[in-house]
């Protein structure tokens, strides 16, 4: 028995999942999501309208990326992608958690704005949901999920009056990667670890594919291309292993930008979940969305909905913290000092499990 794996190439989610697949040399067949089964054999297994969707060889269903690789990562530990050293380990965490959150509106906005990308939206959507159903049909599906996902983008901050504040963090940013991916094969050094992983669903299905970001924000940048490319086919890189806790000096910018960005994004999340603490009832899913949260981002303030699921990808970085022995510890509070982190460990995060899409209060 082989994997299946449901979801579209033009899914955020998917392609992080892909990519992890085919770097495991997990046997699995990749399946694009159709009507029927997102809507019927998805909802009625996962209580979803997601993709992408495992089913493991034992029959087992799966949703979430994150969830589905730890599960993974357990059953296959040959090629692992979390590191063995406390700093990367940390790191490699972290970096999965921003690379799925954090990104979510630039993905969104070079989508969404740019006209020229809907043609292979609509192709790709329309074909995979009423595969043989004529074009018309295939055309009203595909806007239909346009529609919905084109509501979500307020929610994350992609809002007309934070255009050009989200550009000029997007382009500085990509050079940032494009000088680091010029020196190193991957994030954390020579082998890819879970947060290449995390930072690959914006690459591979948005930005890599859609044809303005792919031309205007990745074609000029060689080295961030050629990383996605590996990222897309790593199944014939070499099992090296990861490099102890040395860093490149070209990620240190990009972790300094984690620490004043993401991190403050973080507390502001953090402070309006708390606030819910006192009389949420036990195991009531929590809000999807809460009020805005303000980032201060390069020469202005981005601002975005909260939304509660981000406490629960940090709190696997932190869960990776408290299990080190007391000189991984110190190890890891010394390096975060010196790129402004230190306050990722003092995080008061409520412990939350996660149930679907949501999170709720253990």
């Amino acid at each position: 028995m082989r994997a299946t794996l449901y979801g579209w190439h033009l899914s955020y989610f998917t392609g992080k999942v892909l990519c992890y697949l085919r770097y495991k040399q997990i046997p699995f067949d990749h399946q694009a999501v159709n009507l029927l089964t997102l809507a019927w054999r998805i909802k009625r297994r996962t209580g979803e309208l997601v993709m992408p969707v495992l089913v493991t060889a034992e029959g087992e269903w799966l949703q979430d990326s994150s969830h589905i690789i730890d599960r993974l990562e357990e059953a296959f530990p040959a090629r692992p992608v979390i590191p063995s050293t406390p700093v990367q380990r940390f790191l490699a965490y972290l970096l999965e958690a921003w690379g799925d959150e954090w990104w979510v509106p630039v993905a969104m906005h070079t989508r969404w704005t740019h006209a020229e990308n809907y043609a292979l939206f609509e192709r790709e959507a329309g074909a995979s949901l009423l595969p043989k159903s004529p074009a018309f049909l295939q055309r009203l599906a595909a806007a239909k999920v346009a529609k919905g996902l084109r509501s979500y983008l307020p929610a994350v901050g992609v809002r007309p009056e934070q255009f050009d504040l989200l550009d000029a963090w997007t382009v500085d940013m990509l050079d940032l990667l494009e000088r680091h991916f010029e020196q190193q094969q991957f994030l954390l050094g020579a082998r890819p670890s879970l947060g290449d992983f995390g930072l690959v669903g914006t690459m591979y299905g948005h930005l890599g594919r859609d044809p303005w970001p792919a031309r205007e924000l990745v074609g000029p940048r060689p080295h961030l291309r050629a990383w996605i490319d590996r990222m897309a086919s790593p199944q014939s890189l070499p099992d090296v292993g990861h490099d102890g806790d040395q860093l490149a000096p070209t990620l240190l910018p990009i972790l300094r930008k984690i620490c004043s960005e993401f991190l403050p994004l973080v507390e502001g999340i953090n402070q309006q979940v708390r606030a819910l603490l006192p009389q949420w009832p036990s195991g009531k899913v929590l809000p999807r969305r809460l009020a805005d949260v303000e980032v201060r981002l390069g020469n202005g303030v981005f601002r975005r909905a909260a939304l509660p699921y981000t406490l629960w990808m940090v709190q696997r970085a932190l869960d990776c913290y408290r299990v080190m022995t007391l000189d991984e510890q110190e190890k890891l509070r010394e390096f975060l000092a010196t790129v402004g982190g230190l306050s990722w460990l003092t995080l008061e995060l409520p412990r939350l499990q996660r149930r679907g899409l949501r999170v709720f209060f253990e």
